[in-house]
């Protein structure tokens, strides 16, 4: 008997939708204003995931230029119906105040790796959009109703709409099915057909601590859907201990083996300030419908850490990733910010390195030359080789342990006018930067440096090293913490909803391009 460790997708892997099309499972997740959107998970026997394919690899199907921090891609619903896969997805322009604009479109293929079409747009009501395929034929539209006004609740209620695959929009009345519980911010809902009932399930108590998954049912699509009596199905409100934090946000599928399994949202904090600095993860759970229910397997509402599985193999890949820029396209599991690299990066240029020509700074929500891997594991390292040599300070290129454009950790290479070439490093919390060793390092001319940063859970170091051998720690420790949705719920009042990532990036703040080489990036992962 082998098991299901969770997460099943460590670091940021938020909202998962899961589909099973004959012998394959698929997880779809959010990525938010990270570039190409949409990431997929293949798997076979529900244990061992890897990452196959980005729908959203397209500026004219996602186009982020501006967006803000945590808006972009939110909640894909991934389904399949006679032969297609359909994709459902919202680009969030703003959420930050009394509006949200969401705008809902969806994208359908043929093969799950695409390619994908281009996007039909379908409707600006509210977010977390879901498409059922009814067994009757006819298809339907459900996404949370978003209110601006201040009387109202902001959290309106679950809309239900036909959608015509014939004309390509929604047609016929927009209907309000469910109006939620006490419990508040509806979300996150689908539809699913079970023994003669609708059942509509729904995220409800925002996406942190008070995180949770109801369930409700009825004869008609329409309604009216009662709700389960037990009351939150998955949840873990009441266990601030658990291993497994922040469950919600879910959805089912049946197995090869008959029986039932739920993907969910979850957070791993550390520490005593509770902080998920990898993010909002994804977990399975087994369930199983009992007295005309959906329940979880071992019959309570807390996420297991474990759940059995019958006749797997577990293979022990990790997740490190060792890119030595040696191929057409860099790894998958490397992505940029809004909108991709275009001809601000090149592989070819210098065969063997990636070329980053110098753009905006960190702080743009515009163009980066960025490309950054998600954290995974409380613990690794990440290594690079740069080879840079800057005119003046406002050209810099260097490693990045980023949150947001309001928060990161940057190790970079720049021209100082009194100490010629160095290394130096920017801590920005919450907007505010700072420089924690000043001017910096001065580091030789003209020759490659070696730069590398160490995470263990809450701290994080810097290191460099000219020689690529000996390598020396520079700067203070660095509080990995403050890269998480949590900080910013502290200091901000507002939440941000993605992870960590780790990157290497280049700025050219005169607007001259300058370039910057990397030879390589590799993220390995630590004991714990």
């Amino acid at each position: 008997m082998s098991e299901i460790r969770n997460p099943i997708l460590p670091g940021f892997h938020p909202d998962p939708s899961i589909l099973r099309v004959g012998e394959d499972y698929y997880i779809a997740t959010s990525t938010f204003e990270w570039f190409p959107g949409v990431q997929i998970h293949h798997s076979r026997d529900l244990v061992n995931w890897e990452l196959i394919s980005y729908p959203l690899s397209r500026v004219s199907q996602l186009n982020m230029l501006g967006e803000d921090n945590s808006c972009g891609v939110w909640a894909p619903c991934l389904s399949y119906d006679k032969g297609t896969y359909y994709l459902i997805y919202t680009d969030v322009r703003s959420f930050l105040g009394m509006f949200k604009d969401t705008h809902n479109y969806l994208v359908t293929a043929k093969d799950i790796r695409g390619p994908w079409s281009e996007p039909i747009y379908l409707n600006s009501s509210g977010f977390d959009p879901s498409l059922f395929h009814d067994v009757n034929g006819k298809k339907y539209l459900v996404n949370m109703l978003m209110d601006y006004r201040s009387y109202q609740t902001k959290f309106a209620g679950i809309v239900l709409q036909e959608y015509s695959e014939e004309k390509q929009c929604l047609v016929g009345e927009r209907m309000n099915i469910f109006k939620g519980t006490p419990a508040g911010l509806t979300e996150g809902p689908h539809l699913y057909q079970h023994d003669g009932y609708y059942y509509l399930m729904t995220a409800e108590g925002g996406t942190g601590y008070q995180h949770g998954v109801m369930m409700a049912r009825s004869k008609k699509i329409e309604g009216p859907y009662e709700l389960d009596p037990a009351g939150h199905m998955l949840t873990t409100r009441h266990l601030p201990a658990w291993g497994l934090q922040k469950a919600g946000h879910a959805s089912i599928v049946k197995g090869t083996n008959g029986k039932w399994y739920l993907a969910h949202l979850c957070g791993r904090p550390v520490g005593e300030k509770r902080r998920c600095i990898l993010g909002r993860e994804t977990a399975l759970q087994e369930v199983i419908w009992k007295d005309g229910w959906l329940r979880m397997a071992d019959n309570t509402n807390r996420p297991a850490l474990q759940v059995s599985i019958p006749d797997v193999k577990i293979c022990e890949k990790g997740h490190d990733l060792k890119e030595e820029f040696d191929q057409e396209q860099w790894s998958l599991h490397l992505q940029t910010l809004r909108v991709p690299l275009g001809n601000r990066a090149s592989l070819t240029e210098r065969p063997g390195y990636l070329r980053l020509y110098g753009a905006e700074s960190p702080n743009s929500r515009y163009e980066q030359s960025f490309l950054a891997h998600r954290q995974q594991s409380f613990c690794c390292e990440v290594n690079t080789k740069l080879e840079f040599d800057p005119q003046h300070f406002q050209q810099m290129a260097g490693l990045i342990y980023y949150y947001n454009t309001l928060g990161y950790y940057y190790l970079y290479v720049t021209q100082d006018e009194m100490l010629g070439r160095v290394l130096s490093i920017i801590a920005c919390d919450t907007g505010a930067g700072t420089h924690p060793i000043g001017a910096g390092v001065p580091i030789p001319k003209g020759k490659p440096v070696y730069l590398r940063l160490n995470i263990q859970t809450e701290k994080a170091w810097f290191s460099y090293s000219v020689d690529g051998k000996q390598f020396e720690r520079i700067g203070p420790d660095l509080d990995a913490t403050i890269l998480s949705d949590d900080y910013y719920e502290e200091t901000t009042g507002h939440g941000m909803f993605t992870g960590a990532f780790i990157g290497i990036c280049c700025q050219d703040l005169a607007g001259t391009r300058k370039y910057a080489d990397f030879d390589y990036f590799y993220y390995e992962e630590q004991e714990e």
